[in-house]
């Protein structure tokens, strides 16, 4: 074997085909599913690292793994080859080399999730991808969103069980966008606490169907205790849109502008 070769992948996937990102014992995994095709192609086993391990039912467009494989391939082996062992649901969309010290959870500088929500009674061609909802006044929950902004302590939205070390994080953005009925919130951080994002598109649903104030979520916000806030919003409205790196580190960098990402998850997967 000559000298190993460093790679990144970015990876599409349909959350409800699989019982999350992490590799389980019994259930089918979007990491185990990775792990195989890749091994496959490697000719022998491969582990990837990912940006961040989604929960059962959260989709992506854009996931970042990254592996250490001691054999050389094409990069469309990483890509075309992966995918022909990959079962339906996932693919991957690119591969890219990146040097030694690059790894997809601890050099990424920003996680960008957005929740959709749709404004209607449930229908065949969407469920499983958005959360449907009673009409939404999104920009009285744009209003209340811009109190996630900056560093600050997130327990409000943190789920017991979060192995994390510190509460903090920092949010560069929160915005919610509407296209027609389509509402989407948008968050975009350094890394997020257990069930964070879903934590914040459920206090931010109530904002927008009457339920609280703006006030009131800013409250919810600096008492820094789940307790102040209610439900979790279920998690096949949400999305890993993004991750960025370092420009030294990065794979590609990403495309300018928004994108409505439900038209995105309903392509991505069905056009490579």
């Amino acid at each position: 074997m000559g000298q190993p070769e460093y790679l990144a992948l970015a990876v599409a996937y349909d959350g409800d085909a699989f019982q999350g990102w992490q590799r389980q014992a019994h259930a089918p995994s979007v990491q185990a599913a990775l792990e195989d095709a890749v091994s496959r192609v490697a000719d022998c086993p491969i582990q990837v690292a990912a940006a961040g391990r989604t929960d059962t039912g959260v989709h992506a467009t854009h996931q970042v793994v990254s592996f250490t494989t001691p054999v050389a391939r094409p990069l469309k082996a990483w890509t075309k080859g992966v995918n022909a062992h990959l079962p339906k649901g996932v693919r991957v969309r690119w591969a890219r080399p990146v040097n030694k010290s690059f790894h997809a959870r601890f050099s990424a500088l920003w996680r960008q999730y957005i929740y959709l929500c749709f404004e209607s009674d449930e229908e065949p061609l969407s469920a499983g991808r958005v959360h449907f909802t009673q009409p939404l006044d999104d920009a009285r929950m744009h209003r209340a969103a811009q109190y996630l902004l900056g560093e600050q302590d997130f327990s409000t939205f943190r789920a017991a069980g979060c192995q994390s070390h510190s509460p903090f994080r920092l949010v560069h953005h929160a915005r919610v966008h509407r296209w027609g009925r389509l509402v989407g919130i948008d968050v975009r951080a350094n890394a997020f606490v257990l069930r964070m994002m879903r934590n914040i598109a459920g206090a931010l649903l109530d904002v927008g169907q009457g339920r609280q104030d703006v006030a009131g979520f800013s409250a919810a916000v600096a008492a820094r205790s789940r307790a102040a806030i209610g439900r979790t919003a279920p998690a096949h409205g949400l999305y890993l849109v993004g991750v960025s790196y370092p420009d030294e580190l990065s794979p590609e960098p990403l495309p300018q502008g928004l994108v409505p990402p439900m038209l995105a998850a309903r392509t991505s997967l069905d056009s490579l």
